[in-house]
Parts: structure tokens; sequence; C-alpha cells
């Protein structure tokens, strides 16, 4: 194990980075406050270069190393929260109501820039390191919103990696495998119109309840007896809306939800069987029944040698007993998806602690972690780009 002594020595500053960022949480791509915080920061470490406004309100700062090889590689931390009402009673907790860090970004963009201001003191390194701050992480795709503006191609990344706390996992612990580790993330929202009318008299009706319901339970069907056994598919029908009172059949219904799948085959089975449900049960209920499938985050999928890479460097962090690399892919979702799509790369895991979980009113980053994750990229950069 093998935290670096100046990141030790930074701990408190960016532990107070960290808690500054965490009172003041905002939402998608309204992350000013923050955006401005870290270009301040990276300015004042004395990066080569610092642009702002990358996809809406991305940050991006360049390093660059003792000497210019041409090699390049990316490094990413998500900056928004979550309109979720904090629950810490903490000194530190959010000021905004209704806004809070729960996901752990506050903890992310300080590591990061931890990381920035040894890579610029010490460029013990020969390429650029290019640390991206991006917005909207949480349901906004900023990650392919910064790629659209020219993240990649503009400042020649040619791998890039993510990292992201994980509560329950020991502190100074990393896990990652090679291949699908995240799931994509589909929305679905259906319409029933049906005949509504008094409920003693249901069959002059033509329920939309009953679809409804007959459409949940048959998109269970798909899982279990479309989908191969050896691959994963979740249908989570999350929202039904219908009605107004106990004894009148409503005229219409809608259901809302999400679909999460590890491979595009899969992903592309599952439309296409609820849209043949649908159509099924509209003909046998005859009511109308409209499927909206859009089409959110992609799999996340780690490339081979990268993964190896990050494996090693966490192992060099943590120590070798701390890194699992053949954890079970996550059925949650993540933006990095679009970066790994764009260049080799690889997302990682790392250790919170005994924390509340991810997107809960109670949790918080854990500050001990700080070290270990701004160690890691430290060395990733150093490794990657030996001078």
């Amino acid at each position: 194990m093998s935290i670096i002594d100046r990141i030790a020595e930074l701990q408190p500053e960016i532990t107070a980075w960290r808690r500054d960022l965490h009172q003041h949480p905002e939402l998608l791509y309204d992350v000013h406050r923050t955006a401005a915080f870290v270009a301040e920061k990276l300015k004042a470490f004395g990066c080569d270069e610092v642009v702002e406004g990358i996809g809406r309100t991305g940050v991006v700062g360049v390093i660059k190393g003792k000497k210019g090889t041409g090699s390049v590689i990316g490094l990413r931390a998500d900056m928004d929260a979550l309109p979720i009402e904090e629950q810490t009673n903490l000194p530190y907790a959010s000021k905004t109501p209704g806004k809070m860090h729960a996901c752990g970004h506050d903890g992310h963009t300080s590591m990061l820039l931890g990381a920035a201001q040894y890579l610029a003191e010490t460029r013990n390194f020969a390429g650029d390191a290019v640390v991206i701050f991006q917005p909207a992480e949480e349901g906004g795709a900023g990650a392919d919103a910064m790629i659209k503006d020219g993240l990649m191609d503009r400042f020649g990344i040619q791998k890039v990696y993510g990292m992201h706390n994980n509560p329950g996992m020991p502190i100074g612990s990393f896990s990652m495998r090679t291949g699908p580790i995240m799931a994509a993330m589909d929305r679905i929202s259906i319409t029933i119109e049906g005949v509504g009318g008094h409920a003693a008299y249901p069959h002059k009706t033509i329920d939309p309840v009953m679809a409804g319901s007959q459409l949940i339970v048959a998109f269970q069907s798909i899982v279990s007896r479309t989908v191969s056994p050896l691959d994963s598919a979740v249908i989570s029908i999350c929202e039904f809306h219908a009605g107004h009172a106990s004894n009148v059949i409503p005229a219409s219904a809608e259901l809302r939800g999400t679909v999460r799948t590890l491979r595009k085959e899969v992903r592309d089975l599952v439309e296409k069987r609820m849209n043949e449900v649908c159509a099924g049960i509209a003909l046998q209920t005859g009511a109308r029944i409209a499927l909206n499938y859009d089409r959110g985050y992609p799999v996340v999928v780690n490339h081979p040698a990268e993964t190896e890479l990050a494996a090693k460097i966490a192992g060099e962090v943590g120590g070798a007993t701390n890194v699992a690399t053949d954890m079970e892919p996550v059925m949650g979702a993540e933006d990095f998806a679009y970066m790994l799509e764009a260049r080799p790369g690889a997302f990682i895991f790392m250790g919170n602690g005994d924390s509340a979980g991810l997107h809960h009113p109670a949790y918080n980053f854990n500050d001990d972690a700080i070290v270990y994750g701004s160690s890691y990229w430290v060395k990733l950069v150093e490794t990657s780009l030996a001078a």
C-alpha cells in the first residue's frame, strides 16, 4: 500500500474543498458556482490551460508533463448533486433546501482537484494529463454533451478513466471488471386509453386499470421467458396513475418505469418484446396502448488493457488484497458510458466505508477515502505517461 505523502499533506485542504462543495449543491447543468470553484482552483494550481463552458458548464484543465510526447490521458469527475432533502445534521450540511450531494460527486470533484494540484506541482510525467469536471451526470447526459462539444478531439484525449465511491466497501479498497460493469438505462412511459364508466357496470367500459395490470405482469415474462437466463435484464414499472374515485372506472391510465440491460442485443430484444406485449394486450382488451421507449445512457463497458492498468494502480495504492477485479456488474447506470464509447478506458469503484447508500438522504462522502482516490489518479497519470 502506498499513499502519496504530499497527497496526505493536502488531505485537510481537499477535505475543506469537499465540505464547501457539499454545502452548496447544484443540479444537472446548473453547476455555475461549482464550475467557477473548480476553474479558480485549476488556475491557481498553474494548469497550462483551463477551459470553461465545455458541454455548457463543464470545466477542463490541461497539465503538461516535463516533456511532450503526444500522449494524452483524461481523468473525469462529476460535479452535480441530487434533488434530495438532506438528513445528515452535519455541520457542513447542504444550505440549499431540497438539494444535496447524495452521490458523492463533491468527493469525486475534490479528489480530482487534489490530484490536479499535485500533478501541476510535480509534473513527473511525459505528455498531457487532462482533468475533466463534468456537469449533469444525474440524468442529464453531461458526458455526452461534453463529447459533442469537442472534448475528446479538442484536447487530444487518447484514453479516459472514471471512478465512483461505493458505500459498503472498505476505505482503501477498489473493485472493477473488464467488459460491461454498469447497465444501460432506458425510460418507459405508457398511455392507456379506454372507456370510463360506473364501477358497477364494467361490461360497459374498457378498463385501463385492468389493461395496465396485465401489462405489468406480462412485462415480467419478457425477463423470465424471453431473455436468456445467462443475460441480465430488469423491467421495473414504478408509477401507475389512474382514476380519482373508488366507484368510477377511469377512461385512461399511465405507467412509467425503467429498463436496465447489459448487452445491446438484450436491449433491442426487450424493446421489441415490450412493443409486442402492448399490441397484444391492446387487442385483447380493446384499449389503445401507446408505448414510448426512450433510450438513455448506454452500457458502461470497460476496455481490457485499461482495466488491467487500473487494477495495477489500485493495488499499488490500496494493496493487492484490497482490489477485486471480478466484481459483479451493477444494474445502475452512469453516463461515463459515453466517454468509454468514444475512447478506451476504465471505470472503477472505490470504498466509502460503512455509510448510507447512494441517493439516500443520510448519505455522506467519507473524507478518509480522499487520500486513496487522489493517489490513484496521480499514480495512474505517472504510470500511463511515464517520463
